[in-house]
């Protein structure tokens, strides 16, 4: 999975809006400022989380953005899904009309694969969860699990 730069922005944002006590506005300059986002950049973001329903923003001098709904019902994916579109995708094109034949066929429950196991770490996980550094114990596991396999690696390497 290969996540573009927009994709990044828009979950730091989102979860920095989640730190936020509910009901609190934050302006975009100080949403940038606390993530290191280009304020240019998170504007056009924030227009898109806008679009989907994921913030809510007022305008004025006491205006600013704030999480749509509870923190613990928006997932990463949902915010990952809103900027980039699906979550793993070959060429754009439905995982049962790949072109597969022969010793390559295997390769569409390959990606199934990925696909599932990229939708239980993104759709489990929420933005309360980021925010609060209480992942859910099998996104935990798994981050453990990676950590080990490149030490592992490191070490074969070295």
């Amino acid at each position: 999975m290969r996540m573009s730069a927009k994709a990044e922005y828009a979950v730091r944002a989102m979860t920095q809006l989640a730190a936020e006590p509910p009901g609190i506005l934050i302006k975009t300059d100080d949403l940038a400022k606390a993530q290191g986002i280009p304020a240019q950049f998170l504007v056009d973001i924030l227009s898109a989380l806008r679009a989907d329903r994921l913030v809510r923003s007022q305008r004025g001098r006491d205006g600013g953005y704030e999480l749509a709904r509870p923190a613990d019902q928006i997932s990463i994916a949902d915010v990952l899904r809103c900027i980039d579109g699906p979550l793993a995708s070959v060429r754009d094109i439905g995982l049962g009309d790949l072109p597969y034949s022969g010793p390559t066929a295997a390769l569409t429950d390959v990606w199934r694969a990925l696909r599932a196991s990229m939708r239980a770490v993104l759709e489990d996980t929420t933005l309360a969860d980021v925010a609060r550094g209480a992942l859910p114990e099998h996104v935990s596991r798994m981050a453990g699990d990676y950590v080990t396999q490149e030490d592992c690696r490191g070490r074969r390497s070295g």
